[in-house]
């Protein structure tokens, strides 16, 4: 029993309702939201982009419609740590987000995310039938279910480290 074992190790002190994460991209956003415990993680919806009005309206409709208390936003970074070329980018979307629809936003590291989306993506389709000759899809074929799965990686990497920080056990 996830909850329980979260409630009693003293999560529901920090928990703030549910938590939206986003996998920030120009031309697709991931999201993933979290139960509203801060316990689970799972994806949402990949939404293509619009323009930056249309885009934060659509995220201040969700925000209301699941009563979103913290967005978090994957910073893309290097392997060895280094801000990437959309970096600053994120960053910007993050300050964006956070002005246009008062609530907190943070920054969560995001290396690995989309490759342990497609690693995720697929070992569930190597565990379905196979039909015999058929050919792996390629990765842009996949390309589109991957963003939420990876804003899903970001907020479950969150929902760990804030309970690590709490002094959770894992």
């Amino acid at each position: 029993f996830p909850l329980l074992r979260a409630l009693q190790s003293g999560v529901e002190s920090t928990a703030t309702g549910v938590i939206l994460a986003i996998d920030y991209g120009l031309k697709r956003l991931g999201l993933a939201l979290s139960d509203e415990h801060g316990v689970t993680s799972r994806p949402f919806a990949t939404w293509t982009r619009v323009n930056r009005r249309r885009d934060l309206a659509r995220l201040r409709e969700l925000v209301r419609e699941h009563a979103v208390r913290r967005i978090v936003v994957g910073l893309p970074l290097h392997l060895d740590g280094r801000p990437s070329e959309m970096s600053e980018e994120a960053k910007a979307f993050a300050a964006r987000v956070e002005r246009a629809l008062g609530i907190p936003v943070e920054m969560m590291d995001e290396r690995l995310s989309s490759w342990e989306a497609e690693q995720a993506l697929a070992a569930t389709k190597s565990t379905a039938p196979s039909r015999r000759g058929r050919t792996q899809h390629s990765r842009s074929r996949r390309k589109g279910p991957l963003d939420d799965v990876a804003a899903a990686v970001i907020l479950r990497d969150y929902l760990d480290r804030a309970r690590s920080q709490a002094g959770a056990p894992d």
